[in-house]
């Protein structure tokens, strides 16, 4: 072997050995991806029942928010708003997690884009249009998910009232307009592709089913939702007094 082969190769051993290139490296890189990933798309799934429980009543959600901020462990029954900011701030660090792995398989060149439509074109395989519909949803949930949940740890006191003027009076709603068809479609065929990948099921079209329905189920309680607090926030006078039940 010449020196100038074996300067080569080199210099190939040692980028290889830097970075994502580095197979151990690009590993445990996909693991923390699909693992940050199964913890959102859980927390989604989660989160949006709690929401939705406004739909049977204010007396209901007004419960539920003061279960899930350690209501029976307060004297006075109404919980630790503090609690909603904790949350709210390590949802935040795995969302960048998240995204700082995700963002090494995004591509960053016009040429990789228009390399993936041309493919999607010639070769309309399923999965792949599911792949470009997770980057383009990643892509903007990259800059609504932070807004959403920085609004959380400022100001996160919750309540049929509360939350009501949080989405009409100070119009929070266009943020929920766009980020809940974006974090059910990232989340549910997010859950489906690391169910699929790393081999947690072997029936893809029924899961594929699943993700589908999913979507459609969660879309449909996160408008009603949406709309029911649009409708009390509408129904309120400011400044808005704190629901308690009767």
């Amino acid at each position: 072997m010449t020196a100038s082969s074996q300067t080569q190769n080199q210099k190939i051993h040692d980028v290889s050995s830097k970075g994502y290139l580095n197979p151990i490296w690009a590993a445990r890189a996909d693991k923390l991806q699909s693992a940050t990933g199964l913890l959102l798309g859980f927390f989604i799934i989660m989160h949006l029942h709690f929401e939705s429980s406004i739909l049977i009543s204010k007396e209901a959600f007004y419960h539920v928010g003061h279960f899930l901020e350690g209501g029976i462990f307060s004297e006075t029954g109404h919980g630790f708003p503090v609690l909603t900011k904790f949350i709210s701030a390590f949802m935040l660090i795995v969302v960048i997690i998240h995204a700082a792995f995700a963002l090494r398989r995004f591509p960053a060149q016009i040429q990789q884009w228009r390399a993936l439509r041309s493919q999607m074109t010639i070769m309309p395989h399923q999965d792949t249009k599911i792949w470009f519909w997770q980057l383009i949803t990643g892509f903007l949930l990259f800059f609504l998910a932070p807004v959403h949940l920085y609004d959380m740890i400022t100001n996160p006191a919750i309540g049929p009232h509360l939350s009501a003027e949080r989405v009409y009076h100070q119009d929070v709603w266009m943020l929920y307009v766009l980020l809940l068809p974006a974090v059910v479609i990232h989340a549910m065929f997010g859950l489906y592709r690391v169910a699929v990948k790393w081999g947690i099921t072997t029936k893809r079209m029924a899961a594929l089913k699943l993700a589908k329905f999913m979507v459609i189920y969660l879309m449909i309680i996160g408008i009603a939702s949406l709309m029911t607090y649009i409708v009390i926030g509408q129904s309120l006078e400011l400044p808005v007094t704190p629901f308690v039940p009767s």
